[in-house]
C-alpha cells in the first residue's frame, strides 16, 4: 500500500527521474535516507518499472507521427506471434495496441517524414498478411506525456 508521500514521490520522479534525492526529500518533507528507502521500496514493489531518458524527437530527426489502423482476417495465435515478431524488428514502431471493435491493432510510428512510411509499410506487409491497413498522419501533437495518474492506488 502506498500513501500520499509515495504518490507525490512517484509524480516527482515521473516529471524528472534525475531529480536529486535531497531535493525530493525536501519536497515530500522526509529525511534523505527515509526518502531513498521509499524510492527503493517503490521500485522493489514494482511501482517503478524503469527509469528512462526522453529524447527530443525533432533533434533525433523523427518529428513525423503516423497512426496505423490494422484489420486482419486471421485471429490465430500464430498470426499474432508473427505480427509481434515483425514489429519488434522495426524501431520506428514505438507503440502497438491490440484493440476491441472493428479495428484489430493500432500502431504509433515515428519517422523522419511521410515518405519513410512506405518503407515501414513494405517491411510489415513482407512479413505479415493484413485484411486492411489505414494510416493517419498526425498534424499536431496536442498532448504527449508519460506521466500516469497515481491517485488510483
Amino acid at each position: 500500500m502506498i500513501d500520499d508521500r509515495d504518490r507525490k514521490l512517484l509524480n516527482l520522479l515521473q516529471e524528472d527521474a534525475e531529480t536529486p534525492v535531497t531535493q525530493l526529500a525536501d519536497q515530500v518533507a522526509l529525511s534523505v535516507s527515509a526518502c531513498w528507502r521509499r524510492i527503493r521500496r517503490l521500485a522493489e514493489e514494482g511501482f517503478v518499472r524503469k527509469r528512462v531518458v526522453v529524447l527530443d524527437r525533432r533533434k533525433m530527426k523523427v518529428p513525423t507521427t503516423i497512426y496505423v489502423l490494422i484489420r486482419t482476417s486471421d485471429h490465430s495465435i500464430r498470426w499474432l506471434e508473427n505480427f509481434r515478431a515483425a514489429m519488434i524488428d522495426i524501431p520506428e514502431i514505438v507503440e502497438a495496441h491490440r484493440l476491441t471493435g472493428n479495428i484489430d491493432y493500432l500502431l504509433k510510428v515515428v519517422l523522419p517524414d511521410v515518405e519513410h512510411w512506405d518503407e515501414i509499410y513494405k517491411r510489415l506487409v513482407n512479413r505479415t498478411n493484413f485484411f486492411d491497413v489505414s494510416s493517419y498522419i498526425s498534424m499536431e501533437e496536442m498532448k504527449a506525456t508519460n506521466i500516469i495518474p497515481t491517485s488510483y492506488v
